[in-house]
């Protein structure tokens, strides 16, 4: 597989390699499964020399998926000599699994096939989210889900993967929220109401830790080896990647970049401003408001045509500057291949952000240590609530969790 867009040499993907020992059925046949979910259609042939399994253990395991439902033939193609190579295929109906992300601002729901495409979209926005409205949602949501699923699509649902803010509590006061509201959150446990309410098994990930996975296993991430990622909301975060491995950290808080100062703290002095009060859409809807501008072209392509533009311009030459301080940081930090730059804005806003921080990356001194690459991130808003519905499906399909996944009790 080649880089994408933006990067100047390929890279080569994650190789899933199996085992011919035995004892090693599930694992050799999650193998193959991620080999076809990395590289697309491929014939036994190619299965067995991507795997480094035996052309024989190869044909067991893909009868076994084809059986199970997990896997589909394709048309023959035919070569030059020797019979027609049938292209083996993940099939989208072989699993399904439900991502919610609860954010500040909206809810969404998404039901991803297994093959990675998105069947089902529901979302609703709100001011700040309230547990006691939001749960009997969800409930209701899941319900339709498994309702259109039918019989058969429900037995291989598996599960729910909740994408949300560790500190929902957190910061209300910038977004005029309710504190007796905002204090709800502190004493739910999403995933446990979820998973009493659904009886599904439910996991759950801090939001743009998820996003960071959605963009490992299905955007850029893919040709990258350590990254740092970017996340633009309401409240700016971030995930962090090191060796193909989404990195969760002791508190499932690695690549908070929202909370990295932006001055040195000293006594007697007043706390240096956090990354987030600057480099947020909080930040930029503020400042339309403050100009008499509606708050919400953020999303829509109006953020930068008159009147919002000149607003919008001054917050982008301040946030590209804080963030390429923190990108700057990380880099002397991790050593870093890239840093990937999404949001839950109109694609035309995010490329002008990923413009300014390449600018204002220029003003810093790199001796002692390599730039990493400035990218777009490839999904969106849908980032987050795709990432978690990977959570269920790398749980169950990964021939190791770990490949994407470390999480230390996040």
């Amino acid at each position: 597989m080649t880089a994408g867009p933006g990067l100047d040499t390929p890279t080569a993907p994650l190789r899933p390699r199996g085992s011919s020992q035995g004892g090693l059925r599930q694992y050799n046949e999650r193998v193959v499964l991620q080999a076809l979910r990395l590289h697309g259609p491929l014939p036994a042939a190619d299965l067995a020399r991507l795997t480094h399994l035996t052309a024989q253990t190869i044909s067991m395991i893909t009868k076994r998926l084809l059986d199970d439902g997990l896997l589909r033939k394709g048309a023959p193609r035919r070569g030059k000599v020797g019979q027609p190579s049938v292209p083996l295929s993940l099939d989208p109906d072989g699993a399904f699994a439900i991502g919610i992300k609860v954010g500040r601002r909206s809810l969404d729901l998404l039901l991803l096939d297994f093959a990675g495409a998105i069947r089902e979209r529901w979302s609703v926005g709100y001011d700040f989210p309230d547990p006691d409205v939001l749960l009997p949602e969800i409930t209701a949501r899941v319900a339709d889900v498994r309702r259109r699923l039918g019989n058969a699509g429900r037995e291989r649902l598996q599960g729910i993967g909740i994408a949300q803010p560790l500190q929902l509590s957190a910061w209300h006061e910038l977004l005029g929220a309710d504190a007796t509201v905002a204090a709800k959150w502190d004493r739910v446990d999403l995933r446990a109401e979820v998973e009493a309410r659904t009886g599904l098994p439910v996991q759950r990930l801090k939001d743009t830790a998820a996003a960071c996975m959605a963009e490992l296993v299905a955007g850029r991430g893919q040709a990258l080896t350590s990254f740092l990622y970017v996340f633009v909301d309401t409240f700016v975060g971030g995930g962090l990647v090191l060796d193909h491995q989404l990195r969760s950290g002791l508190n499932g808080n690695a690549g908070a970049i929202g909370s990295l100062p932006l001055g040195r703290a000293g006594e007697g002095e007043q706390k240096p401003a956090q990354l987030l009060s600057v480099a947020s859409l909080v930040a930029l809807e503020q400042a339309w408001r403050h100009a008499g501008l509606a708050d919400d072209a953020a999303a829509d392509g109006r953020a930068l045509t008159a009147p919002w533009a000149p607003v919008t311009q001054r917050w982008l030459h301040e946030a590209a500057s804080a963030l390429a301080l923190a990108v700057d940081s990380a880099a002397c930090l991790l050593d870093l291949d890239a840093v990937v730059i999404d949001g839950s804005c109109s694609a035309d806003l995010r490329d002008a952000l990923v413009a300014a921080t390449q600018q204002a990356l220029n003003h810093y001194d790199w001796r002692g240590v390599v730039r990493p690459a400035l990218l777009a991130g490839t999904l969106g808003s849908d980032a987050r609530a795709l990432g978690g519905a990977w959570l269920p499906l790398v749980a169950n399909f990964a021939p190791d969790r770990e490949l994407f996944l470390k999480v230390a009790g996040a």
